[in-house]
C-alpha cells in the first residue's frame, strides 16, 4: 500500500528522520492563511500517488507569498499528468506546503527488498533529484548497492560503505550514518517493500534531511499497523477494485471485454492467458479464493457488469474446498437476482462437476458449460464475434 508524502514524513519525524517542516492544504481558501503561517520561500507540492510530480508541474518553488498563493492555486484540483498516472492524470485534492531549505547539494537514497537476493538493498547516488532510473541507464557507476541481511540487520561497514561511496565529509557523514540507522529501523518495522528519498539534501550546516519521502507498505502486513490503514487513501484508485476490497474480492480492472471469475490467484493467471489466446483480452483479474460463497460469487458478478466494456464472461473454477454444485448454485442465483443478459462461459472441474453442470444445464439461462479449457477457448471466440 502506497501513502502520501506529507504521511510518510510524518512516520520520519517520528522516527527522527529530519524533514522540512509542513502544512497540508485541501481547500483554496486556506491557501493565504496557510502561506503567511508558514513564510517563504515554499515548496508547494501536489500530494498524490505517483511519481514524476515536478515534471508534470506538481512541484513549485515559491519565493514570496504571492508566488506561493498563485502556485498553490494552480495545483489545488488540477488534473496532474505524469509517467505513473497515465494520459488520464490523477485529480490533486491536497497540497503540501514546505518550508524552504538551505540546498547545497542533492542525494538520492532508498531501500527496497530484492527478491531474487532474500535480502534488503540500500540504493544511494550522488545524483538527487533525478530519476533514477536514467541514472541507472546513462551513469552506473554513480550508484551504490549496499545488499543487506534482514536477520543481521545494518551493520557498521555497511553503513561506512555507503559513506566513502558517496564521499561525505566528516560533518555529513556523521548525519547521514544516524538517518540510514533509522530509516532501515523504520523500514523494518514498518514491513515496507520500499522507501525511498529523492532528494536527500545536504544543507549550508552539513545537516541532512528528507525532501520527499516515498514508501510502500507490504498489503498483507496492515493488520499488524492499524495507523497505516488509516492512511489508505481509496480517492486515486479505481471505484470497482474498491468495492472489490470491501468484499474481500480480489479483483484488478484490465482494458479488454471479457470478464473473469476464477477460484486460485494461480489459476486466474492462466485464465487471462487462455482468453488472450482466443485473440481476445480478459476485462480483468477476478480471483474469489477457495471458499467463495455464493455472495460472493453474485458481488463478483455485480462489479464485473458494472464495466461497461464487458461483453462477456469467462468462469473457470477448480472444484475443492468450493463444490462445483455449490458455485452452479451461486451462478445461477445471481444470474436471475441481476438479470444477466450477457453471455457465460462455465469451465469446471472438481468436486461435484456432475451436479454443478446438470444446475446449469436446468437453470434456463445463458450459462454454457465448456468440456475442457479447449471447447472453453472456442466459445469465448464465438462469444465476441
Amino acid at each position: 500500500m502506497k501513502i502520501h508524502e506529507y504521511q510518510a514524513k510524518e512516520l520520519f519525524r517520528q522516527a527522527g528522520i529530519p524533514v522540512p517542516a509542513g502544512k497540508i492544504c485541501h481547500n483554496k481558501d486556506d491557501i493565504s492563511t496557510l502561506v503567511t503561517e508558514m513564510g517563504t520561500p515554499l515548496a508547494v507540492k501536489a500530494q498524490v500517488l505517483a511519481g514524476g510530480r515536478g515534471k508534470g508541474g506538481g512541484v513549485i518553488l515559491a519565493r514570496d507569498k504571492d508566488e506561493a498563493c498563485a502556485a498553490a492555486a494552480k495545483i489545488l484540483g488540477m488534473q496532474l499528468v505524469t509517467k505513473q498516472t497515465g494520459e488520464q492524470g490523477v485529480k490533486v485534492q491536497k497540497i503540501l506546503f514546505e518550508e524552504g531549505v538551505d540546498l547545497r547539494h542533492e542525494l538520492y537514497l532508498s531501500l527496497v527488498v530484492d527478491r531474487e537476493c532474500a535480502d534488503i538493498v540500500i540504493i544511494a547516488s550522488l545524483d538527487g533529484g533525478m530519476d533514477i532510473e536514467t541514472v541507472a541507464a546513462n551513469n552506473p557507476e554513480r550508484i551504490i548497492k549496499v545488499h543487506v541481511n534482514p536477520l543481521l540487520g545494518l551493520q557498521n561497514y555497511q553503513v561506512r560503505e555507503l559513506i566513502f561511496g558517496l564521499s561525505l565529509q566528516s560533518a555529513v557523514a556523521k548525519s547521514f550514518a544516524a538517518l540510514i540507522r533509522k530509516l532501515f529501523t523504520l523500514f523494518i518495522s514498518y514491513d515496507c517493500s520500499l522507501v525511498e528519498i529523492n532528494p536527500l539534501a545536504i544543507t549550508g550546516n552539513d545537516e541532512v534531511i528528507a525532501l520527499d519521502a516515498k514508501m510502500d507498505i507490504d498489503s498483507n502486513s496492515l493488520y499488524r499497523h492499524p495507523d497505516i490503514r488509516e492512511m489508505h487513501d481509496t480517492s486515486e484508485e479505481d471505484p470497482l477494485e474498491v468495492a472489490a476490497a470491501e468484499h474481500g474480492l480480489n479483483y484488478i480492472r484490465l482494458d479488454g471485454s471479457i470478464g473473469s471469475m476464477v477460484n486460485g490467484a494461480g489459476l486466474a493467471m492462466a485464465t487471462m492467458d487462455i482468453i488472450k489466446q482466443a485473440g481476445i483480452e480478459p476485462a480483468n483479474f477476478l480471483d474469489v479464493g477457495g471458499g467463495a460463497s455464493a455472495e460472493m460469487v453474485e458481488n463478483g458478478f455485480r462489479i464485473i457488469l458494472s464495466d461497461p466494456n464487458v461483453r462477456g464472461i469467462f468462469i473457470n473454477i477448480f472444484g475443492g474446498i468450493l463444490r462445483c454444485d455449490i458455485l452452479a448454485e451461486g451462478v445461477v442465483a445471481a444470474a436471475r437476482k441481476l438479470d444477466l443478459s450477457l453471455p457465460v462461459v462455465i469451465r469446471m472441474e472438481g468436486t461435484n462437476v456432475v451436479a454443478g453442470k446438470k444446475i446449469l444445464a436446468e437453470s434456463g439461462l445463458n450459462l454454457t458449460s465448456a468440456t475442457d479449457l479447449s471447447h472453453a477457448t472456442s466459445l469465448l471466440k464465438e462469444m465476441v464475434q
